[in-house]
């Protein structure tokens, strides 16, 4: 049976989709290509219709959700005042929700340790999408020349993306709550002294 060529491409999106969910989950390594074709719905002798390699699968869906993630921080960063969207990017980043949800989240802390170890060609897409990611939070700086802000955003973007890595290690606990405000002064450049204190809020009626 012979399908549309606008069907073909929806089952790649689909597939491509999924894909970025479960090897945010499970690594690049940790699911087959015929797992991957189950969870799109589909048979594994349908992959090479999509892919020639498994690799430009993992190629494809690191991008879809490397974009996904830039997209979402761009939007985030239309709606607040330009001086609050750095701060509000880390902060939204280094979160318990994030950690606990990693199929979701940023690929780099999922899968960035599997890909520093893969083909040239692997690594080399990786990079370009980190180099966007790089771009994006560097237009969320405002105050300082383009140089500084670029190094800015590189500073807090490996800090807050080991942070990320350091906290789903140690769970779901204090310890790893810890990590995660470490993580968010260490990218916004605060310490603990420097922090205001904050008002104790008033308890809303049930």
């Amino acid at each position: 049976m012979r399908y549309s060529k606008e069907h073909k491409q929806e089952t790649h999106a689909r597939i491509v989709k999924k894909a970025s969910v479960r090897l945010r989950e499970k690594g690049a390594h940790g699911i087959g290509v015929a797992d991957l074709m189950k969870e799109a719905g589909l048979t594994h002798g349908g992959f090479y219709a999509h892919f020639d390699s498994r690799e430009a699968l993992v190629i494809e869906a690191f991008g879809y959700a490397m974009d996904r993630a830039n997209e979402r921080w761009r939007k985030m960063a239309e709606e607040i005042p330009a001086e609050k969207r750095f701060s509000t990017i880390v902060e939204t980043y280094l979160t318990p929700l994030h950690r606990d949800d990693p199929g979701h989240g940023c690929a780099v802390p999922a899968l960035g340790a599997e890909i520093a170890r893969e083909s040239p060609k692997t690594r080399k897409a990786f990079a370009a999408k980190i180099e966007q990611m790089i771009e994006m939070m560097t237009d969320q700086i405002s105050g300082v020349p383009r140089k500084a802000a670029r190094k800015q955003a590189i500073a807090a973007l490996t800090t807050m993306m080991g942070t990320l890595v350091l906290s789903r290690i140690a769970g779901t606990g204090e310890f790893s709550d810890e990590i995660l405000a470490s993580g968010r002064e260490a990218a916004l450049g605060r310490t603990a002294a420097s922090k205001p204190v904050a008002k104790k809020a008033k308890a809303k009626p049930n």
